[in-house]
This record gives C-alpha cells, sequence and structure tokens, in this order.
C-alpha cells in the first residue's frame, strides 16, 4: 500500500519530534488555566497536539498548512486529502490511484452488521443506527487481533492504519444502507465498482435524479469540507481519549460518532436550515434585503438567534462557508431556498454587528450546507449528522494513525475537586 510505505518512511521523524520536544522543551509552559476557563469545558485551553488541521480564528481552518480555498481549488478528492491528512504530502497519481483502488478493495460488508441494522427499532435515531454499524465491525478489528497475539508498541500504528482503511471504506456502504432502511427508501444498493468514494456513497444511497452526477460532485466538496476541524472538537477529541486507552479504531470511531450526534456538535445545519425553510415560507419565496433585515431583528428581539451565524473559534467568515457558497452560486442558483442563503448572508452580519454581545457576525459552515442537500431532494433532517459523520471519520482516522505511530500516551488529565479549587484560590 502506497500510503503506508509513505507512513513508514516518516516514523523515525514523527517519533523523534516530540520526544526530544518534552526532552529539552518540557518545562515550558504552553497554557494557562484561571478560573473561568477551569469551568468552561477546557474552551481554547491547549493541552492536545494536532498536526492534521489547524483553525486559527483569523483564517479558519488549514489542513496541514494548506489553506481550504487552495485545496478545492485544486479539485481535491476525499481520497487525496485523507492521504494528506496521514503524511502532510500530497500523493501523486499512483498514490491516488492505490487510496481508490484500496477503498474498493475494502469495501465489502458482513451480513452481521446488516443483521444489527435491521433489528434496531424502524424508529432509531440514523446516528444510533450509523454508530451501532460502525460497533458492529469491531469483530474485524486487525488491531485487536494483532494486540492479541502480542503485537510490539512500534507497531500500533500498521494495524491502526488497517483498521483505518477498512472503516473509512465501507462506511459509505453502511451509512447509504441506514439512509434507505431509516426512511423507507427499499433495498440495499450494492457499491459501483466503477465509483469513487464519494460517487459510491450517492449511488448506494439512490438519489439525485437527472442531478446525479452534479450531487455527486457535492458530494466530494461536503466530504472534504467537512473532514476535519483541529483535534480539540467533541468527535476528535472523544475518538482521540477512547483510541489513547488502545480500544481499536470501531470502538474509538463510534464514540466519537456518538459525541457527533450531539446537538451543540452535529446537529446544527439542521436548526439552520429549518430556519432558512421558515424564511422562505413566510415570505413565499426569496426575501427582500428589508423584510429579511427586520425579519432578523425579530427573531433576536423574541429570545432566539440566528442559527449558523457565529462560532466559538473563528472570527471571521468560515472558509467552508465560502466554498459551499460559491458551490452554490455556479450549480443551482436561482433554487429559492438556496438564494436566501445567499441574502442572509449579504443581510444578516450587518445586523449582528449592532448586537454588543456578539463577537462573531459571521456565518459558519451549517449556515449553507443543508440548502444544498435539500436541492438534491436530501431532506430527511435528522441524517444530515450521518454525512458529517463519514466526513469526519476521514479526520479522527488520520489523527488516530499519527497517534500512534508517534507513540502518544493515554490521554488521563487530572481533574480536583471545587472545593479544592477553592482551596488553590484562597477560599
Amino acid at each position: 500500500m502506497k500510503l503506508k510505505e509513505h507512513v513508514k518512511s516518516l516514523l523515525p521523524q514523527w517519533r523523534n519530534e516530540w520526544r526530544t520536544l518534552v526532552k529539552e522543551h518540557g518545562d515550558k509552559k504552553v497554557s494557562e488555566v484561571n478560573v473561568k476557563a477551569f469551568f468552561s469545558g477546557m474552551r481554547g485551553v491547549k493541552i492536545v497536539p494536532c498536526d492534521t488541521s489547524e483553525v486559527p480564528p483569523d483564517k479558519g481552518m488549514t489542513v496541514r498548512g494548506h489553506m481550504l480555498k487552495d485545496i478545492v481549488a485544486r479539485g481535491t478528492t476525499p481520497e487525496e486529502l485523507f492521504y494528506l491528512m496521514v503524511t502532510g504530502e500530497w500523493p501523486d497519481k499512483e498514490g491516488v490511484a492505490d487510496i481508490k483502488q484500496q477503498f474498493k478493495d475494502r469495501a465489502q460488508i458482513p451480513q452481521y452488521v446488516w443483521d444489527v441494522i435491521d433489528a434496531m427499532p424502524d424508529d432509531a435515531h440514523p446516528m444510533n443506527m450509523f454508530s451501532m454499524g460502525i460497533l458492529a465491525l469491531e469483530r474485524e478489528s486487525v488491531f485487536r487481533k494483532r494486540y492479541d497475539e502480542g503485537m510490539k508498541k512500534e507497531d500500533y500504528w500498521d494495524a491502526t492504519l488497517e483498521d483505518g482503511m477498512n472503516l473509512l471504506a465501507k462506511l459509505p456502504g453502511i451509512a447509504a444502507y441506514v439512509y434507505r432502511k431509516r426512511f423507507n427508501k427499499g433495498p440495499r444498493i450494492e457499491p459501483d465498482p466503477n465509483e469513487d468514494w464519494a460517487g459510491n456513497y450517492v449511488h448506494m444511497m439512490g438519489i439525485g435524479g437527472k442531478e446525479v452526477d452534479t450531487f455527486k460532485d457535492l458530494m466530494r466538496l461536503y466530504l472534504v469540507l467537512h473532514s476535519d476541524h483541529e483535534g480539540g472538537n467533541v468527535s476528535a477529541h472523544t475518538t482521540a481519549t477512547v483510541n489513547s486507552a488502545l480500544s481499536d479504531l470501531y470502538y474509538s470511531v463510534s464514540a466519537g460518532m456518538d459525541g457527533l450526534a450531539g446537538p451543540l456538535h452535529g446537529l446544527a445545519n439542521q436548526e439552520c436550515l429549518k430556519w432558512i425553510l421558515g424564511v422562505v415560507e413566510k415570505f413565499n419565496g426569496v426575501p427582500s434585503e428589508k423584510d429579511l433585515e427586520k425579519y432578523a431583528w425579530d427573531t433576536l428581539n423574541s429570545g432566539k438567534v440566528i442559527p449558523g451565524y457565529g462560532h466559538a473559534v473563528l472570527r471571521v467568515v468560515d472558509p467552508r462557508y465560502e466554498q459551499f457558497l460559491k458551490w452554490g452560486k455556479e450549480h443551482i442558483k436561482g433554487d429559492p431556498v438556496f438564494d436566501t442563503v445567499a441574502r442572509v448572508f449579504d443581510v444578516v452580519p450587518n445586523v449582528l454587528r449592532q448586537v454588543k454581545k456578539i463577537s462573531d457576525p459571521w456565518p459558519n459552515v451549517d449556515a449553507g450546507s443543508g440548502a444544498l442537500l435539500y436541492h438534491f431532494g436530501l431532506r430527511e433532517f435528522p441524517y444530515y449528522t450521518v454525512l458529517f459523520g463519514v466526513s469526519r471519520s476521514m479526520g479522527v482516522v488520520s489523527q488516530a494513525i499519527e497517534a500512534r505511530a508517534k507513540g502518544y500516551p493515554i490521554i488521563r488529565p487530572k481533574s480536583i475537586p471545587t472545593s479544592k479549587l477553592k482551596e488553590i484560590i484562597g477560599l
């Protein structure tokens, strides 16, 4: 495997770097934790390494130092991005072809996984079904089998990479079946050996109609843009914490998806789209800027927020939103739902700037992604987080491969009682 050979060549550098930093600079401070941070869920506290991506507040996400706009401009596919996230380098044509072939060769899903999903209640949440499908696959773990046989620590990365490749290859099939099963779309659709990773996902979902090729193009973009967002978000940090205990990737990614399912993490795009659809319904189409401004103020004055605007980290327009907006203007301009999203971007930031307590008036990725999916007939809102999960799995798998390759220890921060904190600050 081209990817495995590349990672193997990077091991000496990776393993030496962090140990050298600890040995020579171990006493230098990276973060300080005050009482406010202590009770903030560690928000903004620098506590874990993550080299796959970074989210500077004034720039938005970069992947291995590459700006998102540049990644999209070069027509990057999910397969290429995964290779970049794992190694820090772009794959050559042979490397891309190898990743695509690896995903096709590993895509077969055991019957017992379908049996597990079929045994679930008809009204089970799609993320529950998705997470259970991943967890059911744990029986296939290369890592667990090798560990039980006495695998050396220096080989943990190899088994993790094998599990990661196997899992990623199967995720579109599991996710697509969850969609068809949960929303009564008909029998399972077998993968098409001529399709790439994203194209096969769309094919197995069975949606798109006459615009199916355009939808596949959107899916490639979607999977690229949602793939990673540093290592401190709930899904990434949960996956990393579980995997640091040497729980294999099936346990770890399933746990990460459980975190992604939370309303404060992966469900935001649903709320954004509901608000947009409410606007379209109220004005029977795309509102004027004047009407939209009044509607925005009415929303705020009623004590509600405008979904999709503001971000915990960013202080600029989310570059992921910019890419979705650009794509929409090129492919589906004239769609009233998308055109309303575009008009909201023209109006709402000016409204939010006038609210003193709002520090970030700009849209995040969730403000636009749902409208694009809606255009192509994907209108089952509870499923949107599964799409997010398929994409985010690339990032958390990449982080796990690197963590095991570098030999990072178990994640084990210290906790103290509130009474002890009071003693420390002199109360």
